[in-house]
């Protein structure tokens, strides 16, 4: 994989206390070549100062939001600046290990599919997981019923894209219904391969700083019947 970049987008609101940490662990993700993008949506809790007094010297690049615009919004900024061969998502909080990046990564390096989902619920990886279990299942067979993509997990964090596919994606989404919308536009594309792989989860709890509601799940069952033409 010496011949390819990856850039990782790190949507970012609020985590003061998580932030460092993560990109101390994207640092270790053993990736040789790293375009790694920080987006702060506007973070009120001293987030901006930790990106800019310690997270910008280790990173490609640090863009602050001037107005929030939710999680969907900046990934569509994330996504606009990058320049790597292939594009991941990675969540700012520590539910997800970079350490598993080549298992999502590879097969979108080696050719097997232009996109690649890590699922929670394939196989056993994420087999501790239990809170909101039920709800994103539903979603996924309600997304599935529509798309035709036969996923386990449409709402995981862990996407794989190649860079030209998800650049070629107008998202409209703000906040967490970017989920079923990139799914759908992506089932549409001509030629784009989908595929899944098996990843851990650790999730945290609300009160540990957990952001998606029932009101994210009441827009993400809207979403998929929104986009489910084109």
């Amino acid at each position: 994989m010496q011949d390819f970049t990856l850039t990782i987008v790190i949507p970012c609101y609020n985590e003061k206390n998580s932030i460092r940490t993560i990109v101390d662990k994207v640092l270790e993700a053993p990736i040789d070549n790293k375009e790694i993008i920080v987006v702060d949506d506007k973070s009120t809790d001293g987030t901006s100062e930790i990106l800019d007094r310690e997270i910008a010297p280790l990173v490609s690049r640090v863009i602050h939001h001037k107005v929030n615009q939710g999680k969907g919004g900046a990934l569509r900024t994330g996504f606009a600046h990058a320049t790597g061969d292939a594009v991941i998502i990675q969540d700012a909080d520590l539910e997800y290990d970079p350490q598993e990046y080549p298992r999502v990564v590879l097969p979108v390096v080696n050719d097997e599919c232009d996109v690649c989902y890590g699922s929670r619920f394939l196989g056993q990886a994420a087999k501790g997981y239990k809170a909101n279990q039920l709800a994103n299942k539903g979603l996924t067979a309600l997304s599935n019923l529509f798309t035709h993509l036969h996923l386990t997990d449409m709402e995981t964090c862990y996407k794989c894209f190649r860079r030209e596919v998800i650049q070629s994606v107008d998202i409209q989404e703000n906040r967490f219904g970017f989920e079923p919308e990139i799914t759908a536009k992506i089932s549409r594309m001509n030629g784009v391969r989908v595929k899944e792989v098996p990843i851990s989860y650790y999730p945290r709890t609300n009160e540990e700083g957990k952001k998606i509601g029932f009101k994210d799940g009441v827009r993400a069952i809207y979403c998929i019947w929104k986009y489910r033409k084109g």
